[in-house]
């Protein structure tokens, strides 16, 4: 796993808000109108700002950023603006006020080559995947093959759209076991988080 080395927060304010710094002591600030093209990170947070369009910010980051992430911030979340910056090549979509440790288990998602989403905007595609998917979740692939039968139920949970609280007390297990299911199911499907699960359960990839 590369190491990310260098985050920098692209925004209108000063200084780096708590639990920016709290997440990332090292972390660099960058203002909108003076971040250039020659601006270098590993790790690009964008502040979107409320008057513009988040999905043309975000694709403009993504060509200055390269083979290097983006992820979209916004103190409002919608699940309307979290599909455009997706669609836009943001790896995350999040609160800008979420705590430090969310903000660490971002990074660490889209570091490994996931997808960020909150659970309204993950249930959403899921709702959606759903639709496009008559058969049931079993029927679509091979997927569940290689995974015992408590692996299979949280997959298909997850790919319900529960989140682990609600598994755990779905399938009467602990949070921690719910974890150790999905770590267990992820290493054996080769999908890096919940959004290519539940993609994969639902026979869309």
């Amino acid at each position: 796993m590369r190491k990310i080395l260098r985050h920098l927060f692209v925004t209108e304010e000063e200084p780096l808000r708590s639990n920016w710094r709290e997440a990332f002591p090292s972390a660099q600030l960058a203002h909108w109108a003076g971040a250039r093209r020659s601006t270098r990170a590993d790790l690009f947070w964008l502040v979107l700002p409320y008057d513009e369009s988040a999905s043309a910010l975000v694709a403009k980051w993504k060509k200055i950023a390269g083979r290097n992430m983006v992820v979209a911030l916004s103190d409002e979340p919608r699940d309307e603006e979290g599909v455009a910056v997706l669609q836009a090549g943001a790896s995350g979509y999040c609160n800008g006020y979420a705590a430090p440790e969310v903000l660490r288990q971002v990074a660490q998602t889209v570091e490994q080559g996931g997808v960020w989403v909150g659970q309204s905007l993950l249930q959403k595609l899921v709702s959606a995947a759903a639709r496009q998917t008559p058969d049931s979740p079993l029927a679509t692939g091979n997927w569940a093959q290689s995974l015992t039968e408590r692996e299979q139920a949280v997959a298909l949970a997850v790919a319900s759209g529960a989140s682990n609280k609600e598994i755990a007390a779905r399938l009467d297990i602990t949070e921690r076991t719910v974890k150790a299911h999905l770590s267990a199911t992820f290493e054996k499907l080769k999908v890096r988080d919940r959004l290519q699960l539940t993609l994969l359960v639902n026979g869309l990839s």
